[in-house]
């Protein structure tokens, strides 16, 4: 399928299946490789879903654990620059290795909102992972560990991404024809 229809917008091809197993892979790979031990790995939901199921099939570190969080910043396509808590943790996360799991970053609001949260919890060590990251949008100063793909500013949908709710089960992504 070259071109979706979502709603009232159509979307193109971006990444394929195949790619986007290829750079799950290489993130795990690298986490794995990292030398962090029993790490606990918190998911972003909605987005991260497939992303984090699929990373922690490749992880191979030893006691590794997964959560998840539930934030809310989008409206349609857009970014309502807000972040709202809406699922928390409640497991202690004292002297635990975190890695964030996020479906994309883009300007850095929804990670902002995350360090926010974990800043209290005195944690050993919090590191940040996305599958995509759009390096245009980005407007913060927060390292970001492992990075999947740096995209370009562009609306995408698929691969547990979505378009108001839809578009999620997508195996590829796509991104928005004509933007």
């Amino acid at each position: 399928m070259k071109d979706i229809k979502l709603h009232d917008k159509t979307f193109e091809l971006f990444i394929s299946d195949k790619e986007i197993e290829q750079i799950v892979k290489n993130v795990a790979d690298e986490i794995n490789n990292n030398g962090i031990e029993k790490p606990l790995f918190i998911a972003i939901l909605n987005g991260s879903f497939l992303f984090a199921a699929d990373v922690m099939r490749n992880i191979t570190i030893p006691d590794s654990e997964i959560s998840f969080i539930k934030l809310a910043s989008y409206q349609g396509t857009e970014s309502t620059g807000q972040v709202n808590e809406l699922i928390s943790l409640n497991q202690e996360l004292k002297g635990r290795n975190v890695i964030i799991l996020e479906d994309i970053i883009d300007t850095g609001n929804t990670l902002e909102k995350i360090l926010e949260i974990f800043r209290t919890k005195e944690v050993a060590s919090l590191k940040i992972s996305t599958l995509l990251y759009k390096p245009d949008a980005y407007k913060k100063d927060i390292p970001i560990d492992y990075i999947g793909k740096s995209i370009e500013n562009k609306f995408v949908v698929g691969y547990g991404l979505d378009y108001d709710e839809i578009g999620r089960n997508l195996p590829h992504i796509y991104k928005l024809k004509n933007q």
